[in-house]
Parts: structure tokens; C-alpha cells; sequence
């Protein structure tokens, strides 16, 4: 599976003004909302009982919040890079500013389960954080995703 698949037509997002973690997610589910047709409010819900459960934080700045939202007809990611770290919880307990959330049909298992594993494998790499880090646009970030499938697809 290749991440650059699951991203909706506008889902690469450079992001101001978010001070938290909540924040963050709130973010998302209005992006959600806005890309996808799902309701806001019970879109921010889910991922904050998702994040109850356990942090989401991966590491090294990466958040991937992901939950279960009906309406979907399949698994379906947004990325968000913060121009500010916020605190996550993460296992390093590290700050986040990369979030790729990934948003999935209440009935989908394997599919919703290949798409975190996908992207886990994609953001592991330190020097594609920095360079998602670094770009100076939301195009340039949609062209590192595009690449990165490319290679793997090669």
C-alpha cells in the first residue's frame, strides 16, 4: 500500500496556531470534515477515545491518531505538519510535529491495519522526517509522498 493512495485531493496541510494536542486533533477532524464528509464533532470524539487507549506519538516528532468514522467508504489519511511541536505523549516523549491521521469504515480491519503499518514505515526514516520538516510548501511535502511511492512501486 502506498501512503500517497490514501491522501485526500487537499490532505497535505501546513498548520499555525496549534498549542496542543487537542488542538492538533481538532484540526484534523475539521479537515476530516471538510475533505471527507464526516461529521466534526463525533470525528474529533473518536480520536480522542482512540488516543485514551494509548498515545499515538510513534517517536521522533510523528503522530499517526487513526479512528474508525462512519461514512467511509475506505481507508482515508490527511497529514498535518505543525509549525510548532506540541507535547503527544509519545514513547520518546518527543513533541509532534508531523500527524498523518488515517480515518477508516467501523468494519474495516486489514485494510485500516496495512495503512498504519504503511505509513509507521514510511515516517520511520529520520532523513524523510527532516525533509518533510524542510519543505516549503504543502505541494512539496504531496511530491516527497509521491516520490517515496515511486522508489518502493520501481
Amino acid at each position: 500500500m502506498d501512503i500517497v493512495e490514501l491522501l485526500a485531493e487537499d490532505g497535505v496541510v501546513l498548520r499555525t496556531g496549534v498549542s496542543s494536542k487537542r488542538q492538533a486533533l481538532n484540526a484534523l477532524a475539521t479537515l476530516a470534515a471538510e475533505q471527507f464528509g464526516v461529521e466534526e464533532a463525533r470525528t474529533v470524539e473518536a480520536l480522542l477515545e482512540r488516543e485514551a487507549l494509548g498515545s499515538t506519538g510513534l517517536g521522533g516528532g510523528v503522530a499517526v491518531p487513526h479512528a474508525r468514522i462512519e461514512g467511509l467508504e475506505r481507508v482515508c489519511g490527511l497529514f498535518i505538519r505543525l509549525d510548532q511541536p506540541v507535547a503527544w505523549a509519545a514513547v520518546d516523549e518527543r513533541p509532534v510535529d508531523l500527524i498523518f491521521g488515517l480515518f477508516a469504515p467501523p468494519r474495516d480491519g486489514a485494510e485500516h491495519l496495512r495503512a498504519l503499518a504503511a505509513v509507521s514505515r514510511f515516517l520511520r526514516s529520520a532523513d524523510r522526517r527532516e525533509q518533510l520538516r524542510t519543505a516549503g510548501s504543502a505541494d512539496e511535502i504531496l511530491a516527497l509522498l509521491v516520490d517515496a511511492a515511486t522508489v518502493r512501486a520501481a
